[in-house]
């Protein structure tokens, strides 16, 4: 029925499922240690570090895919950096030390390895069929998954964390499945930069910044304002040096 339209899956043999896999492990290390981190940290910590991303993608785009630093993506890499600066000094307001709170390693850990999966996104579309690759990543995370709930979570379910059916659930994977398809799609394009197209998307910072503070009333609001001004004119500039 999908045949012949952008939403078709082509077969394809065990040469192309095997790095599906491995993209889905990194995903996947990089959703548990972002997931942990965020359930122990304000969201307007969380959002800025996560905007980090482009600069670790924009260097490992210049080391793999050979893509080079002008002027203007150094001033955003350098904005970028001091933006993170700024932000563990906000951080240590409300008792957060970046140097001895583990749920910042983590959300420095979620970012890498979401930086890895970037360019590694960047390789496979090179390569193969955008919904190939979204389609069986998500079929191959839930096999994963499986023995990780199974181990970890379902034996301490009820002195940890209670499964709660919620209706967002739903919605969580609508949006990011949505997300998805767009972020593969463009990338699939010759002529697509992964350093741009990870750039534009780290710009969801303004909308955690601005859900951590209308609905959680989170603190230190204009401290953490001026670090995401900086995030967001380091993107200004890679967006520049990218042209």
């Amino acid at each position: 029925m999908l045949g012949g339209t952008i939403f078709n899956v082509p077969v394809v043999g065990w040469e192309v499922h095997q790095f599906i896999i491995i993209k889905s492990f990194i995903v996947l290390s990089s959703w548990i240690f972002g997931y942990f981190g965020m359930k122990h940290l304000p969201l307007t910590i969380v959002g800025p570090i996560n905007a980090t991303r482009p600069v670790m993608v924009l260097v490992g785009a210049m080391l793999i895919f050979g893509e080079r630093l002008n002027l203007y993506q150094w001033i955003g890499v350098m904005l970028a950096i001091l933006s993170f600066l700024m932000l563990s000094r906000s951080g240590k307001k409300e008792g957060i030390d970046f140097k001895h709170n583990k749920w910042i390693y983590f959300i420095v850990l979620a970012a890498i390895t979401g930086a890895i999966s970037g360019l590694y996104d960047k390789y496979l579309m090179k390569q193969f069929n955008p919904m190939v690759v979204q389609s069986w990543y998500n079929v191959y995370q839930v096999f994963i998954m499986c023995p990780v709930i199974l181990l970890l979570w379902y034996p301490k379910r009820k002195g940890n964390t209670p499964f709660r059916w919620d209706w967002t659930i739903i919605l969580i994977s609508i949006f990011l499945c949505a997300a998805d398809f767009v972020y593969f799609y463009a990338l699939s394009y010759e002529d697509s930069m992964i350093s741009i197209v990870s750039m534009v998307r780290r710009g969801s910072v303004v909308v955690s910044f601005l859900f951590g503070a209308l609905f959680f009333r989170e603190k230190n609001l204009k401290s953490k304002a001026a670090d995401l001004i900086l995030v967001l004119i380091g993107m200004f500039f890679l967006y520049l040096g990218s042209k």
